[in-house]
């Protein structure tokens, strides 16, 4: 696995994860190999035939284990279900599940999290918990639509929150797609500069 993980880092130009690479940027390195793999699937790739043949990677930040944060996870009972905004008129339901409360650079920071009702039917996602987000590098180095995190529900009182993880919408690659608009409330007033970049496609 080691092997395969070095030699993916030279071709995609990640980065070189030798032997002694920490556990965390070895699970960074899979989880983007995985983010391209998806973007390369013909059938669900949201790419055109021409840009998918000229696909040669997306960029990102360098690894940064300070934006792995543990936050203190706040259950938020009784909310109530709400129409998500979207770049088309499609209007998803969500419910606020719960507040993740962290300190970045210094600062504390509350972002609310999210609980597709669409999927709760769907066992393999009845935990799954989104997190879109904007921050001050949304059109400048990132999408300007914002970004997302995939979470789950966590078992105890906190969560994990990796911005190294953090991906664009589809809606960054192909204007067709309909994505999520970031709510007000989950604006972070700070530069995240960790996770995927603006697509080179796109400018």
């Amino acid at each position: 696995m080691k092997t395969l993980t070095l030699v993916l880092s030279l071709i995609l130009g990640h980065g070189i994860a030798s032997a002694q690479s920490p556990p965390h940027q070895e699970e960074i390195l899979e989880w983007q190999k995985e983010m391209e793999e998806q973007l390369l699937d013909k059938e669900k790739s949201p790419l055109g035939k021409k840009e998918l043949k000229q696909f040669d990677g997306l960029d990102y930040y360098p690894i940064d284990s300070s934006y792995r944060v543990k936050a203190r996870f706040v259950r938020t009972p009784n909310e109530l279900p709400f129409n998500m905004p979207t770049t088309t008129e499609r209007l998803p339901i969500y419910v606020k599940y719960g507040e993740a409360i962290f300190t970045l650079d210094g600062r504390e920071f509350t972002l609310p999290l999210y609980q597709s009702q669409t999927l709760l039917n769907v066992d393999a996602a009845e935990d799954y918990l989104f997190l879109p987000f904007t921050d001050k590098t949304n059109a400048l180095e990132t999408y300007g639509g914002g970004r997302y995190l995939d979470l789950s529900i966590p078992e105890g009182d906190y969560i994990i929150i990796d911005f190294n993880k953090a991906y664009n919408p589809y809606c960054a690659y192909n204007e067709r797609y309909s994505c999520p608009i970031p709510p007000k409330v989950n604006r972070l007033d700070i530069e995240i500069r960790a996770g995927v970049k603006d697509w080179k496609g796109h400018k």
